[in-house]
């Protein structure tokens, strides 16, 4: 994965599968609100545009040769970002729900060195966000929160956001361990279990901007069965025991 010297301290992992439509309002937000920082768009294999459209607007493309996944492709920025030397790096999705202008909230409290990653929740009422989840999503969000707030004892309202920052202790382990399949409930609850600090971030968030969720219908019973059963065993997980210093 060799790319251009690392510019910052802070590198921005943009996963996206078949993001063209979206992708490029949500660069140049990023451009206009974090111009600092450094990004790199993880393309999972997308059919559609998504890498052209990254490599015009000049950033760094992490091309996978067919679709990983989420959990994957946002693994593959954690290596990225560790073979580049970047100390703390941010998960943010490609579809447009994550407002570049809350990077700042979620990277302040992993640079003060407070814990190791931060989770950006719409749900705790100082993050102002209006955007309306529909209910058997919410009831599922809720239920996954409530899973991983029993495991963890920390308080958890929004489990399955993609809205994260990562400091240097939880990026090596991530990079090393990370979970395939929907992986943000399970990394919450391996990461607690490794003892590195969590806290969540009031943020505001947003519709996608184009396309479709591929949570849905069928697909999202299965994906609340499949992941309540692997924060179960994540429990009984520990992962590599050397990437934790």
């Amino acid at each position: 994965m060799n790319g251009p010297r690392r510019r910052a301290d802070v590198l921005i992992i943009v996963p996206a599968y078949n993001e063209g439509a979206a992708l490029g309002g949500v660069l140049e937000e990023l451009q206009r609100e974090v111009p600092n920082y450094d990004v790199v768009v993880v393309n999972d294999g997308s059919i559609d545009d998504t890498a052209a459209v990254a490599r015009s607007a000049g950033y760094e493309v992490v091309d996978l040769s067919f679709n990983l996944g989420i959990g994957g492709a946002v693994q593959a920025g954690f290596k990225y970002a560790l073979e580049h030397e970047y100390p703390i790096a941010v998960q943010m999705d490609g579809d447009g729900q994550h407002p570049a202008d809350q990077v700042e909230a979620l990277v302040a409290p992993v640079r003060a060195g407070e814990c190791e990653m931060t989770i950006g929740t719409r749900f705790l009422r100082e993050s102002g966000s209006d955007y309306e989840v529909d209910f058997w999503r919410r009831v599922g969000i809720r239920f996954l929160s409530w899973i991983c707030t029993t495991v963890t004892r920390q308080t958890i309202t929004d489990a399955t956001s993609g809205f994260r920052a990562f400091g240097p202790r939880a990026l090596r382990y991530l990079a090393a361990y990370y979970p395939a399949d929907y992986p943000e409930p399970e990394a919450i609850v391996l990461l607690n279990r490794r003892g590195f600090p969590i806290q969540e971030v009031p943020v505001r968030m947003r519709p996608r901007q184009a396309g479709e969720s591929s949570i849905g219908g069928f697909s999202a019973a299965y994906y609340m069965i499949k992941v309540s059963l692997a924060l179960l065993l994540a429990v009984f997980k520990s992962g590599p025991a050397n990437e934790t210093a």
